[in-house]
């Protein structure tokens, strides 16, 4: 899409999940509830090739992937790519506090348990792009 098809460039969000129903409906829910351009993945390779190739505004991220898991590809996206420093979302069926915890120490911004609730998914992801958007202009 190019900026002189849309009165503003949209944010772009990345979404990384093996389940292609799951990969529907949280990017039904950001267009509509956010007007994002979404890029689907469906395994961990393709999510790397895109994270290595392009920079998004957020990536969603599930943990229980086939082959290459969900940490090893959050580890890659930190440790070399143009989203290094881009908002991860994890959204998993993991409830329990230490994957969190390992989530977090990893370099995930936040993390989401499913079933996603709608207003939180939305209110997240917002939240995350807005933060990356923010100046750091303290200290000044």
């Amino acid at each position: 899409m190019s900026p002189a098809n849309t009165k503003a460039t949209r944010h772009r969000v990345l979404i990384v999940d093996d389940e292609e129903s799951m990969r529907l409906l949280l990017a039904r829910i950001l267009v509509n509830g956010l007007k994002v351009e979404v890029t689907l993945a469906g395994t961990s390779e393709q999510a790397l090739r895109l994270a290595g190739n392009y920079a998004y505004d957020a990536i969603l991220l599930d943990l229980l992937m086939p082959g290459i898991g969900g940490f090893e590809v959050l580890r890659e996206i930190r440790r070399a790519s143009p989203n290094i420093a881009t908002p991860v979302v994890i959204v998993s069926v993991l409830s329990d506090q230490a994957t969190k915890d390992r989530c977090l120490r990893a370099g995930a911004n936040a993390y989401l348990v499913k079933p996603v609730e709608r207003n939180a998914l939305v209110a997240t992801v917002r939240a995350q792009m807005a933060s990356r958007s923010t100046p750091k202009t303290r200290g000044k």
